[in-house]
């Protein structure tokens, strides 16, 4: 089996082209039955010892650990870049056996015996990197049931296996009903607005389907022109109420209605909060993150909303007044994007599509590079001789002063068959391997932008360049890590609260001049970006910033009220919350037959649930962490080796405000966000 099986025995990069739907199921059989018996020998050996060591009990399981997420990571990157039905079937049957070994491994009281006292052997001379993880593991073992009596063990174990069922199905639900929905327009005058490059997309995308036409999905990068340039008002709905319905009772096609997973998904949740005895699932989520219970969380995002709300109906207000002039006296929820560009280009003269020409995606890709080079003394190095999953991912590697660091999959484009959004994931953790020798970390870094077409290359907007450099951030928190136990190292272990103060800081290097200029470059003639339209930039910058900031706070205080007060929740309790925050918060219109949360998989299939407040309480810590550059240089070396150092390298092997306070001199404040936002609070 394990010279056939290309899942089994991986040591290095996964062999993505030797990869098959069939060699799922039983190389995760073997690998599992292995580390169950690796488990079960080092508790005896543990056991027997006088003078427990870091080396008898944890370094024999995080190799068997390091074995089997070698294994299964390429398999769960595969089910969301390159989906078909019978890898589908293959990922689901997998993830029972997956909880159960996970359920397993840490309600064993044995094993958590072994670690506490492993923990308190002061002759074992643990570095603070291993009490970290130690600490983290109790505390773990504790969130996963272990004192339980045997009945609940059993029930905990029942909820575990359920919910990760239930997460993918809804995955799979949003991602069926998203591709389930087009749109062909044979008559291109109804196009009109649309700008020629969504144009050449949607063309291709009918042409690839032997269709003549212009062929919309609810894509991203196929939905989002539409709602903001198309001139026609009826395409502008439709295409918004094929969006905001997906997955629900209200879609053309109910087949695939999230609403009874949600439910269950939730009850099972506060189920399980409660077994442990939390009484909440936002009580036992924040036992993992740097807030220290569910009301700091709301009082902070409260502050927010305080803060903000005023100059969002401000913003709203002229809008609307704008809209009105343009003859639409009852703006819609459809309307919003369009007239929003109107108004920016009218305010500003200025639009993302004017933008594109001066970002093709190689330049920023490669800019990019150069920004990360010049903070952290790092360069990078494409490999094309590394075999990956389609022509349009690509793997680099990561040196320093010549030498290996790390490496990275880099996949841009949105294809059938691809989850949407964009993402990182880890597909090997940097780590201290038994022989002694250190294995170097490797990433997927994954995003959604349109593909070229033809001879033309991809021309990103400047939000999708944002999108890529928050993406990297993440990745570089991943691959530039110096810790040694993977359960630490890089993004492990990371307070979730605070897991985005990389990527959101990342994003600050898309708006300053000196990082603009090492890629946005004319496409066609190489020509920097012009001065007039950088200050154009700048200027619009905060346009509308204060309705997205609670826009966001919308979405963060529905999920972390959701899981906070709905103890048996059905679909109608679900939309009645919604709408009581969108009361409170929101000041754009909203469809009534909007069913956004069916498809909301950052907290019903990601690991957002009662957490999604993470970005804006992140944002915090990047926007300060980023005034450090402003007052010493935008590219001054020294404070970004200084950033690297404190943050990026050391992963979760302390915690995120001791860290946080290292690099700054003090605790994060939330004036250099509202700054940042030209938010201008009383």
């Amino acid at each position: 089996m394990s010279v056939s099986n290309p899942l089994l025995n991986i040591t290095d990069l996964p062999p993505f082209d030797k990869i098959q739907p069939e060699h799922v199921t039983a190389a995760l059989t073997t690998l599992l039955a292995k580390n169950k018996a690796t488990v079960e020998t080092t508790l005896k050996a543990a056991q027997a010892s006088s003078n427990l060591t870091w080396q008898q009990l944890i370094t024999p399981l995080e190799e068997a650990d390091d074995c089997l997420s070698s294994s299964w990571s390429p398999v769960s990157h595969l089910n969301s870049v390159k989906n078909s039905p019978e890898l589908r079937k293959a990922y689901q049957a997998c993830l029972p056996k997956l909880s159960e070994y996970a359920t397993w491994f840490n309600q064993n009281p044995e094993l958590f015996k072994a670690y506490q006292a492993l923990a308190n052997n002061k002759e074992a001379q643990l570095n603070p990197a291993q009490q970290k993880m130690l600490s983290n593991a109790l505390r773990d073992f504790r969130l996963s049931g272990v004192d339980l009596p045997e009945t609940k063990k059993q029930r905990f174990a029942q909820i575990q296996q359920r919910l990760s069922e239930l997460s993918n199905q809804f995955s799979n639900h949003t991602l069926d009903a998203t591709q389930a929905w087009t749109k062909l327009v044979t008559d291109e005058s109804q196009l009109a607005g649309l700008p020629e490059t969504a144009k050449a997309s949607a063309k291709a995308a009918a042409k690839a389907k032997d269709l003549t036409g212009y062929l919309f999905t609810l894509d991203f990068p196929s939905f989002q022109p539409v709602m903001t340039y198309a001139d026609n008002r009826e395409l502008r709905q439709e295409v918004y109420t094929a969006f905001v319905t997906r997955a629900s009772d209200q879609a053309a096609n109910t087949t695939f209605d999230n609403a009874p997973l949600m439910e269950e998904i939730l009850a099972l949740k506060t189920e399980k909060a409660q077994l442990l005895g939390f009484e909440s699932y936002a009580h036992l989520s924040v036992e993992r993150k740097m807030a220290r219970n569910p009301d700091e969380v709301l009082a902070f995002l409260n502050n927010l909303a305080t803060k903000a709300y005023p100059q969002a109906q401000q913003e709203f207000a002229e809008l609307t007044a704008f809209a009105q002039q343009q003859g639409v006296s009852n703006l819609k929820a459809w309307d919003v994007g369009y007239y929003s560009e109107k108004l920016r280009l009218a305010r500003y003269n200025l639009s993302q599509e004017t933008l594109r020409p001066w970002f093709s995606a190689d330049k920023v890709t490669a800019g990019l590079f150069d920004v990360i080079s010049k903070l952290f003394n790092v360069e990078f190095k494409h490999n094309a001789s590394i075999t990956t999953w389609h022509k349009d991912a690509h793997y680099y590697q990561v040196l320093r002063n010549g030498q290996p660091l790390a490496g990275f999959y880099l996949d841009l484009f949105a294809r059938e068959g691809k989850r949407g959004g964009a993402w990182m994931d880890v597909c090997r953790n940097r780590r201290r391997t038994a022989s002694g020798e250190i294995q170097l970390p490797v990433a997927y870094l994954t995003c959604n932008f349109t593909p070229p077409v033809g001879d033309q290359p991809s021309l990103l907007t400047h939000n999708e360049v944002t999108t890529l450099f928050h993406e990297f951030g993440h990745g570089l928190h991943h691959i530039l890590t110096q810790v040694e136990l993977a359960d630490v190292s890089g993004i492990n272990g990371v307070a979730w609260d605070a897991v985005e103060l990389p990527s959101q800081f990342m994003e600050n290097f898309c708006w300053e001049r000196e990082g603009l200029d090492l890629f946005a470059k004319h496409v066609e003639t190489g020509e920097p970006l012009p001065e007039a339209l950088f200050e154009k930039m700048l200027a619009a910058k905060n346009f509308q910033s204060a309705m997205q900031m609670v826009r966001q706070l919308e979405l963060a205080l529905f999920d972390f009220r959701l899981h906070l007060e709905l103890k048996q929740p059905n679909a109608q309790a679900i939309q009645a919350l919604l709408d009581e925050v969108r009361q409170a918060v929101s000041v754009v219109p909203t469809a009534e037959f909007n069913r956004f949360q069916n498809s909301f998989s950052h907290i019903f299939a990601g690991g957002y649930a009662a957490g999604y407040y993470s970005y804006k309480w992140a944002e915090v810590l990047s926007a300060d962490a980023f005034s450090a550059f402003e007052e010493e240089g935008t590219f001054n070396q020294k404070t970004g080796l200084r950033f690297c150092q404190s943050i990026l390298e050391k992963g979760g092997s302390e915690d995120a405000m001791d860290l946080f306070i290292r690099f700054r001199g003090r605790e994060p404040n939330i004036d250099a966000l509202l700054r940042h936002a030209g938010i201008t609070a009383a």
